[in-house]
C-alpha cells in the first residue's frame, strides 16, 4: 500500500483539540496522484510507480512526454514523482491516490522546500555571535580564519562561509495528522512545516 502522497502548502490554522488545548496545524492541499507507470524489477532493477500530479493543458507539452502521459488515460500532469513500492501488480495505469491514504491520528514525515533567504553572511547563514564591537575591533561581522598554514594551504572542504541559504530539502519527522477532509481534499498536520505558501510538500507515513 502507498503510504505517501504530494500536496502544496496553503496556510496555518490552528484547532481545539479535545482537552481544550488550541494547535496550530498547517493545512495541505492534496492533490490527486494519479500512476503514469508501473517499474518493475525485471525490467528496471526495482519495484516503483511514477505519479503524476497538478493538471497540466496539453499544448504545452512536447511529444515525447505527451506519449509518455497518454498510457495512463489522455491525462496530463504538471509534476511527475516517483514512490518505491513493495509490488507494482496491485496498481493500475491511470489509478488515482488521494488523501484516504491516511486517518487522523497518524504520524508523518513531511519533507519540502524550504524558504529561500538569498546570499548570506556567515553570521545569519550559520549564526556565528560575531567579534568584538569596541576597542578598535574592525572584525565586527566577519567569519574570520578560513585556513591553516602552509599546510595543507587550502581551505577545508565543508568549512562555515558565506553563500546562498535555505531554499534546500527540510524534512520534518513525526508530525500528527489532526484532521483529514476528503471532500476538499486537504489534510491539517499538526505544526510548522518548511516552505513557503504554494510550496510542494511530501507526506510520507512513518
Amino acid at each position: 500500500m502507498v503510504n505517501r502522497i504530494y500536496g502544496r502548502k496553503i496556510g496555518m490554522s490552528r484547532y481545539f483539540v479535545e482537552e481544550g488545548r488550541s494547535v496550530p496545524v498547517t493545512i495541505v492541499k492534496i492533490e490527486p496522484c494519479v500512476v503514469v507507470q508501473k517499474k518493475t524489477a525485471a525490467k528496471d532493477g526495482y519495484e516503483a510507480i511514477q505519479v503524476g500530479f497538478e493538471p497540466k493543458k496539453e499544448s504545452r507539452l512536447n511529444k515525447p512526454i505527451k506519449g509518455h502521459f497518454q498510457k495512463a488515460g489522455q491525462r496530463f500532469f504538471n509534476n511527475l514523482r516517483e514512490i518505491k513500492v513493495e509490488s507494482t501488480d496491485s496498481y493500475e495505469l491511470g489509478q488515482e491516490i488521494d488523501s484516504s491514504v491516511f486517518q487522523p491520528g497518524d504520524l508523518v514525515n513531511v519533507t519540502g522546500k524550504s524558504k529561500g533567504r538569498g546570499f548570506a553572511g556567515a553570521m545569519k547563514r550559520w549564526g556565528f555571535s560575531g567579534g568584538r564591537k569596541t576597542h578598535g575591533s574592525k572584525s565586527h561581522r566577519i567569519p574570520g580564519s578560513i585556513g591553516t598554514n602552509t599546510t595543507p594551504g587550502r581551505v577545508i572542504k565543508g568549512r562555515r562561509m558565506p553563500g546562498r541559504m535555505g531554499f534546500q530539502n527540510t524534512k520534518i519527522k513525526n508530525l500528527k495528522v489532526i484532521d483529514i477532509r476528503p471532500e476538499y481534499q486537504i489534510i491539517a498536520i499538526k505544526g510548522s512545516l518548511p516552505g513557503s505558501f504554494s510550496t510542494i510538500m511530501e507526506i510520507s507515513k512513518v
